[in-house]
């Protein structure tokens, strides 16, 4: 197997023995079929997230030509529009600006208040898995969970969620390397789509505002300042496709995992106290979220490699995580692991904003699965899903018999 090929099905189904050669091979390298240098150490990838020389954009300070870069059809606007103008794609001052903003609406304060919410929720889905024998953990807890918790969170109305989590599916497409002109084309039209429903949404808020989110973000200003509609638009599909895609694959790929190593898992059901630690380390284990790209804004150096101003670094987030110069047998899974500096909610001012509502989520989920079904087990072997970027399982079959 190549060190590094995110198209081959054996890389996907398991890509830490080929990050171990990556790693082998030097502090950076050049892939050529995405014309980006990977970078596979956690001591690099955590500097690097910290790094203002590099950006996740660079329209800020650079026009496409400067970069060499064309410039996205003009058929993907739509797509562009909307995350361009969210936190994650911007870099300050404007990412400044709107997380300041964002966070006076999404406080500690508004996420502790949705506990109650989250805990009652998952023990419900997991009444219903365990009352019809087991299911697909990912259909019927794993996906309905953060999305009813982010879309409670915003204020959409139940009978308007439906076609979230499709939209956010394929919008999530495009992040993705390399991706075909089907799945533009289906970002574009969930894009569309999305944002015509929020605009919607927003103009309702601003007649009668809520204790919601959306109020909030509306209500939320600064010195005068306020959010504009567009990044109001940008903002909540964020929080949707952000807040819950890493929660979703990060359930399943660790209940997969769990369901291969059953002396942990055994343990973990003979003591509930260790799943703050086990969240934590089925993130590293199985990283939900693989690759993260910056720009080079200004010529940086690794290891004695010039890497010049308008290259792409991928931080490779799942090599980190199983780097043994930080972790002590990176390969095994231990749930008791209490030095854990995993970068799967990523760092510097991209730190993710939702990762204290995803840990109550998956602690959430996870001890209802634990005490509603005690002897939980895989019905059959999952399919990976073809993604490289958002690692993820297409389902997990799980039985409940016995419980």
């Amino acid at each position: 197997m190549a060190a590094f090929d995110p198209w081959d099905p054996d890389f996907l189904a398991d890509p830490y023995p080929s990050y171990a050669e990556l790693r082998s091979r030097g502090r950076v390298q050049y892939y050529e079929p995405t014309d980006q240098w990977l970078v596979p150490h956690h001591a690099d990838v955590s500097a690097l997230l910290r790094d203002r020389r590099l950006g996740r954009a660079y329209q800020h300070r650079f026009t496409h030509e400067d970069f060499g870069r064309t410039a996205p059809p003009p058929e993907h606007e739509p797509f562009h529009t909307l995350n361009d103008h969210g936190m994650l794609d911007l870099e300050p001052p404007d990412h400044t600006r709107i997380r300041r903003l964002v966070s006076k609406a999404f406080t500690p304060r508004t996420v502790e208040r949705l506990k109650p919410y989250v805990a009652k929720l998952a023990g419900e889905l997991v009444d219903d898995l365990v009352h019809q024998g087991g299911g697909d953990l990912l259909a019927d807890v794993a996906e309905p969970l953060p999305v009813a918790v982010i879309a409670e969170m915003l204020g959409i109305p139940e009978a308007d969620r439906a076609p979230l989590r499709p939209w956010s599916a394929d919008i999530c497409g495009m992040y993705e390397l390399n991706p075909s002109q089907e799945t533009a084309a289906r970002a574009v039209r969930a894009s569309v789509e999305f944002s015509d429903y929020l605009r919607e949404l927003i103009a309702e808020r601003r007649d009668e505002p809520g204790e919601d989110l959306i109020s909030g973000l509306i209500e939320a200003h600064d010195e005068g300042d306020r959010l504009t509609e567009q990044e109001m638009i940008s903002t909540a599909v964020l929080l949707l496709n952000a807040g819950h895609e890493a929660t979703v694959n990060a359930t399943v790929n660790g209940w997969y995992a769990l369901f291969r190593n059953p002396a942990q898992l055994a343990a973990l059901r003979a003591d509930h106290s260790l799943v703050p630690t086990a969240v934590e380390e089925l993130m590293r284990y199985d990283t939900p979220l693989q690759l993260f790209e910056r720009w080079v804004l200004d010529e940086i150096e690794i290891d004695g490699t010039t890497i010049p101003r308008g290259a792409e670094i991928a931080m490779l987030f799942g090599s980190a995580n199983h780097d043994p110069e930080v972790f002590h047998h990176p390969g095994e899974l231990d749930l008791t692991r209490s030095e854990n500096p995993h970068i799967s909610f990523s760092a510097g001012i991209h730190y993710c904003i939702g990762a204290p509502l995803a840990r109550i989520e998956l602690a959430a989920s996870m001890t209802a699965l634990l005490e509603k079904a005690p002897k939980l087990s895989l019905a059959e072997e999952p399919q990976r899903k073809p993604n490289f970027v958002i690692r993820g399982l297409e389902g997990l079959r799980v039985t409940s018999a016995g419980s």
